[in-house]
């Protein structure tokens, strides 16, 4: 297994504890977003100036950064709220119709065509989610505000991870997450400052959750993430992502007691089984 490989791996699994955290309402949606990103942000700042990452070869590169720092803001903004209107399942499952969209937008406005791999891994992927989150849940859906949020939290996500591509083959990734997350915080501040949110008054065991999504879930998640990200396809990254999925229903059942059921587990296996195939390729062609 390569380097960029591995770091995914870890990326996601520091990822796929972020859902349970914030189902556990400990806080707002919108301020665990905010805390994410600045904690994350207070911690990366200080390391980039230190190591002389701030500065910019390009000036002009850093408004796509910024861009994505919006973007990213958004989606965390709009998935912490989906997931407290409605329940992890729904969230998870519409949010991670990311790579369908990745896959879109690659061909529409990148000019890039996904091998057949990318297509059929995501459809067997997508049917493993199906399996995992169980035909009742997909049944029950309802078109209400909670379902539009977690929708929308796959575009914006899908969008972030293909232009934070094109982004990360010009720029370093510390400069790049350290430039957007500032971005990012200081949109979520203005976010919840409309809102009226409180910033102050939380319990230990909140602060706590705060600390390990910055510092977990963010900082050192995203570190690995966009490593990979700069050095892997967009398609592989977004397909490979649905894997927090299982990842977040083992964490679930070590920390809050949730059983994990025979149902879920032949979905996860079918999961990874169209992870494993968007990877395949012909023993001639290099593999990354």
């Amino acid at each position: 297994m390569t380097r960029p490989r591995i770091a995914l791996f870890l990326g996601i699994l520091c990822i796929s504890i972020f859902p349970v955290i914030v189902k556990m309402n400990l806080t707002s949606g919108l301020i665990s977003a905010f805390y994410r990103m600045a904690i994350a942000t207070a911690i990366i700042v200080p390391v980039a100036v230190c190591k002389n990452k701030m500065r910019l070869e390009n000036p002009a590169i850093l408004r796509p950064v910024l861009l994505c720092g919006l973007l990213f803001a958004c989606d965390i903004a709009v998935w912490n709220v989906s997931i407290q209107k409605s329940s992890a399942t729904q969230a998870t499952l519409l949010t991670n119709l990311s790579p369908i969209w990745v896959g879109i937008f690659s061909f529409a406005f990148l000019g890039y065509r996904p091998r057949n791999s990318f297509w059929l891994g995501t459809a067997i992927a997508l049917t493993g989610m199906i399996v995992f989150v169980g035909v009742d849940t997909i049944m029950g859906l309802k078109l209400d505000l909670a379902f539009f949020l977690a929708l929308l939290s796959g575009l914006l996500y899908a969008i972030y991870i293909l232009v934070s591509k094109r982004v990360l083959e010009k720029i370093g990734v510390i400069p790049f997450m350290t430039y957007s997350m500032i971005t990012s915080t200081i949109f979520l501040f203005a976010v919840n400052v409309f809102f009226g949110e409180s910033f102050v008054g939380f319990s230990e065991k909140a602060w706590l959750s705060l600390f390990v999504q910055g510092i977990v879930c963010q900082l050192i998640a995203w570190l690995l993430i966009s490593y990979a990200t700069q050095k892997m396809r967009p398609t592989r990254v977004s397909l490979s992502l649905l894997s927090q999925a299982i990842f977040a229903t083992v964490l679930a059942a070590l920390f809050v007691n949730e059983k994990i059921t025979s149902i879920q587990m032949i979905g996860s296996g079918i999961i990874l089984i169209g992870i494993a195939t968007t990877f395949y390729e012909k023993k001639s062609k290099q593999i990354k």
